[in-house]
């Protein structure tokens, strides 16, 4: 596909929330033995999570993030013209989340809203239809959240997944304006590699039934049930160096830039071991590819924004050329080239219903 190139859009303002449950994987002993965590720890480089109560959804973190954005920017609801939901976790099969959160935040009712059903390349590909919208005479302002709860969806016996996988939700608020300059997406998919990253029952191929609730336990003793998601981790890496890194050096050589030019480098937050080695490949400077994944693990869809938030809020001034990567269930993989210096970005908050 093309390279996708917007002109005068670019992202005002970012907000995060998560939830103050914090679950640490050193606590991880009644599935793993010590040696097993510490080795974990290490490679994927997660020592703690944020997890949301049974009770609170995707869409609850993204709501407070939302509210926190509108207000620290002074912005009317009312002048929110399209509202972009992305989440592998929303609250129903049906409706779309988004009309939920259009009537909960007070949008107006001719507010277009709708889901984006993708995993960790969700931000960047929300945030190429929320430019997508924006260029529109029409459309103003965009409003995307991006949330995921995949804390749900991941057994607690899994010692691939549940030292990897968090909750958050975040708010980012799209803009025209001539201060953005110009923005260059790269999209791709792979659907033949679908099998790798999947919840197998609950759709409408395999629906759920009594079947689909039974414990099994693979080769490697993780216990999980057909409604919990799995994982090859192995497929993941060799899909993530294949495609990642490669994408990441095209985007910037069609934005007629060296690596070397760039200010910031984030990458969705799969895996330190994994994205350290994305950087070594791009022979790209590691100190300036921040982290969140230490306190915050990986957070799909929403680890983008949340490392933004959560890093760039007192930190990294230079900001101008910015590439944000995403890479998952798909398979899909995405990259951003864009400017992040009119951003505001509001303090992290902890959920509070």
């Amino acid at each position: 596909m093309a390279f996708l190139r917007y002109n005068n859009i670019g992202i005002r303002a970012i907000a995060a929330c998560v939830p103050p449950r914090i679950e640490y994987n050193r606590e991880l002993g009644y599935m793993m033995s010590e040696e097993e965590m510490d080795k974990a720890i290490h490679n994927i480089g997660i020592e703690e999570r944020r997890i949301a109560d049974s009770d609170v959804c995707a869409s609850d973190l993204c709501e407070q993030a939302a509210r926190q954005l509108l207000a620290d920017n002074n912005i009317d609801p009312l002048s929110i013209d399209a509202l972009i939901f992305v989440s592998q976790t929303s609250d129903y099969h049906q409706p779309a989340t988004a009309a939920i959160l259009q009537h909960k935040l007070g949008l107006g009712k001719d507010t277009l809203a709708f889901d984006i059903n993708l995993a960790c390349s969700g931000y960047v590909y929300g945030l190429s239809a929320a430019y997508a919208y924006a260029q529109n005479e029409a459309v103003k302002r965009v409003l995307l959240l991006v949330g995921e709860t995949m804390s749900k969806i991941v057994s607690r016996f899994d010692k691939v997944n549940t030292p990897l996988f968090a909750d958050a939700g975040t708010a980012t608020l799209i803009e025209k304006g001539e201060q953005f300059g110009s923005s260059l997406f790269s999209l791709h998919t792979d659907g033949g590699g679908a099998q790798v990253m999947m919840v197998p029952d609950g759709g409408f191929r395999n629906p759920a039934g009594p079947q689909s609730f039974v414990e099994e336990t693979d080769a490697n003793g993780d216990r999980r049930t057909r409604m919990q998601f799995r994982m090859d981790g192995m497929a993941v890496f060799n899909f993530g160096m294949s495609e990642e890194p490669r994408d990441v050096k095209n985007l910037v050589a069609a934005a007629g830039l060296e690596l070397s030019q760039v200010d910031l480098l984030i990458y969705h937050q799969a895996n330190k071991f994994m994205t350290d080695f994305f950087t070594k490949w791009l022979k790209f400077d590691k100190t300036k590819t921040p982290y969140s994944i230490r306190r915050y693990g990986n957070t799909s869809s929403a680890s983008i924004p949340l490392t933004i938030v959560s890093e760039l809020y007192e930190a990294y001034p230079e900001r101008h050329r910015v590439v944000l990567s995403g890479f998952g269930a798909g398979l899909s993989w995405g990259s951003v080239l864009l400017d992040l210096t009119p951003c505001r970005i509001s303090p992290i908050q902890d959920y509070n219903p």
